[in-house]
């Protein structure tokens, strides 16, 4: 049986219900009663106040607007004009800028952001040193010659460094992108090249698991593949020195010490931000493209209504630049909160680093990976009995499902009145489809609710919607925080291929989602690498769920391939724990629990032990290019190297493409 569904009719107990005093006190409840003294309706509950959200759009957002009072020129009053997808038109008229709303908390001594480096070393940043740091470097980009709609990239590590700059570029009404050292200069440069960029920010280089990594080659030779670069600056994270002096460079401490004040330009509601860029792993990055007002708008409701998130408090979400959750911490600002940096491995010198973090920086909400959580239970850690975590309320975790027992886990190991928050949504919105609040109820294995603003639903094929049954999950109504466009896409084909091709004028996000009917909903795996056995679909992440629940597995990837001669071969591949071995009782016990627990249809074919599992940059696994790989494809059509986090792991797996496709 599918340990997440539940068709049987009965309800499943939470693990975690909502604290009445917390609840009664938490700023959706208040904005509740706010959107219901304007509306003159009652939302008891949330889902009432989901609907509310959905059904009625405009009036949903004009509320989050002025519940959060946004500063802005030209509002007309005027929200959704345009509801069609894509193409649906926010707010016209009005002019804003992401920066201002930012920094307008003051210049208080109190932290804003707090950076700390693999090897320990802790830089705070307060509200009044970020504000003047910004203006500086806004007041060098000026001096530069750039300008509304100029391209800034940052090629850096998870510092201070990168939010300053980011903050800066957008300040000006200049548009942003950044990626992690981790891509060598050609991956850096097969997104970074599309924008014609004038301005390069990059540092000298990063920590990663006890070792210093030197960038300054692949810097040199990143500047030399974007031709349209007016200056790069040089950022010293490491303090190695680059040995350039001439006009094409700049220094990091140089340009932050131009003495200015801030001065934010507003501009269109879509006016662009920044561009996310896919992880590549079907071709060329796509440039997806968010705008200053979607951006704000959805970034005050994730953290401010369903993460409680207030001035004052501490977040931290492991994350890299190459992340959209980089985007989403540095929105922390927004509302007031202290964000904290870290940049390294987030298992040196040992597993519970991030839980020492989140302990000694008092961090209120922590965002941690599925593969994290799953590997401190394995590790026997104790957080919530070794460490003073009583700051903690909200952990976070999105990127890929997360299985049942880490939400047992987190109860038992952390604290029970900690609520998991797992998150679906995506670079695409770069924002959330379903989550939590204060108010809802926690099952594991399942997301609480979809987000306020999100009219998410599982459509099968027919586009009807289902209940307590496996689908599509699509969005039915428009988002501001939609792309605004994709990047070199003039007439929006690819946007429109992208998310409207199967269902027109309905986004579909590419996932396998079951929404239940007390309405959590269940995300089972992509859609595009769904396991089709003898007409029953399932998601990886069923098999995921209960063989990486095994003490001797360290990771799991399953791969359901549809061969040339018909046949059907379901592998399943697994990263054996220290000292474990793949003997006959550990494959008959994966067998069983496959077999017990997820699906008897779904038992592999053969299970094939590796020594590592590629994932995109993001840890996202590589499902579908393996898949294409079984199927024959070359390995140079099926993923771009610099895409993977370990481009010899997923050389190896071309030595188990099966005889029905071989020559």
């Amino acid at each position: 049986m599918n340990t997440h569904t539940t068709t049987t009719g009965t309800v499943p107990e939470p693990i975690w219900t909502p604290d009445p005093e917390h609840a009664a006190r938490a700023r959706i409840t208040e904005f509740a009663h706010f959107a219901a003294a304007r509306t003159g309706a009652a939302y008891p509950d949330y889902h009432d106040l989901w609907k509310f959200s959905v059904g009625e759009p405009s009036a949903f957002w004009s509320a989050v607007w002025d519940f959060f009072d946004i500063a802005a020129d030209g509002d007309t009053g005027e929200v959704l004009t345009d509801a069609s997808m894509p193409g649906a038109r926010w707010f016209p008229g009005t002019r804003l800028n992401y920066t201002e709303h930012a920094l307008r908390h003051g210049d208080s001594p109190e932290a804003a952001v707090v950076s700390i480096s693999e090897d320990g070393v802790t830089t705070e940043i307060s509200w009044a040193q970020l504000r003047r740091q910004v203006a500086a470097v806004a007041a060098w980009l000026r001096g530069q010659g750039v300008g509304v709609g100029d391209r800034v990239v940052g090629y850096l590590p998870n510092t201070v460094h990168a939010v300053v700059a980011f903050l800066a570029t957008a300040g000006i009404g200049a548009v942003w992108s950044a990626c992690g050292q981790d891509y060598g200069a050609s991956g850096a440069a097969s997104r970074f090249a599309q924008l014609d960029p004038v301005i390069l920010f990059a540092a000298d280089g990063y920590r990663w698991n006890g070792r210093v990594h030197d960038r300054r080659g692949d810097v040199a030779e990143l500047a030399r593949q974007l031709p349209t670069l007016r200056r790069t600056v040089h950022v010293p994270v490491l303090g190695l020195p680059f040995g350039v002096d001439d006009a094409q460079h700049a220094i990091w401490d140089d340009v932050i010490a131009v003495d200015a004040e801030p001065d934010f330009v507003r501009v269109d509601f879509d006016a662009p931000l920044w561009v996310l860029f896919s992880s590549g792993t079907t071709g060329l990055p796509k440039g997806i493209v968010h705008g200053h007002g979607g951006v704000i708008l959805d970034h005050h409701k994730l953290l401010g209504l369903h993460n409680d998130l207030r001035a004052g408090e501490r977040l931290f979400w492991y994350t890299t630049t190459n992340w959209m959750m980089w985007n989403m911490v540095v929105s922390g600002l927004l509302v007031g909160a202290t964000i904290v940096l870290y940049d390294g491995s987030p298992a040196h010198p040992d597993p519970q680093r991030l839980w020492d973090i989140a302990a000694e920086h008092r961090v209120s909400v922590l965002g941690l990976s599925p593969g994290y959580l799953l590997g401190c239970a394995k590790a026997g850690l104790e957080p919530g009995g070794d460490l003073d975590l009583s700051a903690l309320r909200l952990i976070g975790s999105t990127g890929a499902p997360l299985p049942p027992q880490s939400y047992h886990w987190v109860r038992d190991h952390v604290g029970e009145r900690v609520q998991v928050a797992s998150t679906s949504g995506g670079t695409d919105v770069v924002s959330g489809f379903a989550g939590s609040a204060p108010t809802t109820a926690v099952w594991p294995g399942e997301i609480s609710a979809p987000l306020l603003g999100v009219a998410l639903a599982a459509w099968d094929a027919d586009g009807t919607p289902v209940v307590d049954e496996v689908g599509e999950l699509v969005v039915t109504t428009p988002m501001p925080s939609m792309p605004i466009h994709f990047w070199n896409d003039p007439d929006g084909t690819r946007y429109r291929d992208a998310y409207f091709g199967t269902y027109p004028g309905v986004w579909r996000h590419g996932d396998w989602v079951t929404v239940t009917a007390r309405g959590s909903v269940v995300i089972s795996g992509r859609s595009d690498s769904t396991l089709n056995r003898q007409g029953v679909r399932l998601g990886s992440a069923d098999i995921y769920d209960v063989v990486e629940d095994l003490p001797e597995i360290r990771e799991a990837l399953v791969i359901g391939a549809e061969l040339a001669d018909g046949g059907y071969w379901m592998p399943l591949f697994v990263v054996l724990a220290d000292g474990a071995d793949l003997d006959d009782d550990l494959r008959e016990r994966i067998v069983t629990a496959v077999r017990t627990q997820a699906s008897p249809r779904h038992v592999p074919d053969e299970i094939i032990a590796v020594p590592a599992i590629p994932h995109t940059r993001t840890g996202k696994k590589l499902e579908v290019p393996i898949k294409r790989l079984l199927q024959g494809a070359p390995l140079e059509k099926v993923v771009g190297g610099d895409t993977v986090d370990d481009s010899a792991s997923l050389h190896y797996f071309t030595r188990f493409v099966p005889r029905q496709v071989q020559p």
